[in-house]
């Protein structure tokens, strides 16, 4: 596959086939020959907590009173190309101190720190090419929410994938 164009049908498979869309884009990355090793990073990262969610978050994310939410914005990277722009806001005490600290303090993504919980994927909705707030070069945008096992949501994403999945 790496050195000819890919289809976004191929790459919305490999979205589909993982939970966790950094597991999905590593295996891209190293596919599609983009890096080697594929390693994905998080940049330019943006970070705001709130203790007073609007009421869109409380329901999606089942936010408790006086329960604290917090958004991150980043670029998830691979070899020098972003792959995807994702807004992820999730509930800090439905993580370890430690994956706190990981995400407020190092460039790991979300998926990556959050993989031992164990969550599932819902998928929401996906959108053909940029949905509100994504660049003009993406190609798929995807709107999901993270699942503990205990069935409470861990997190609530959209993520804007780029034309950079699909280049030769």
């Amino acid at each position: 596959m790496a050195g000819a164009p890919a289809t976004l049908d191929q790459f919305e498979a490999k979205l589909a086939e993982h939970d966790s869309a950094t597991r999905a884009l590593g295996e891209w990355c190293e596919a599609r020959g983009i890096a080697s090793p594929a390693e994905i990073t998080a940049s330019d990262r943006e970070q705001a907590s709130s203790n007073d969610p609007p009421a869109k978050m409380r329901r999606l994310l089942g936010i408790d009173r006086g329960e604290r939410f917090t958004m991150r914005h980043v670029h998830l990277n691979c070899g020098g190309k972003t792959l995807s722009i994702a807004w992820n806001w999730y509930v800090p005490g439905r993580l370890t101190p430690e994956m706190n600290a990981a995400l407020a303090t190092t460039d790991a993504p979300f998926g990556k720190v959050a993989a031992p919980l164990r969550f599932r994927r819902e998928a929401l909705e996906t959108v053909a090419g940029p949905a509100d707030n994504c660049p003009a070069n993406t190609v798929s945008t995807h709107l999901a929410r993270l699942i503990l096992p205990s069935g409470k949501p861990l997190a609530y994403l959209v993520e804007c994938y780029t034309q950079a999945n699909l280049s030769p």
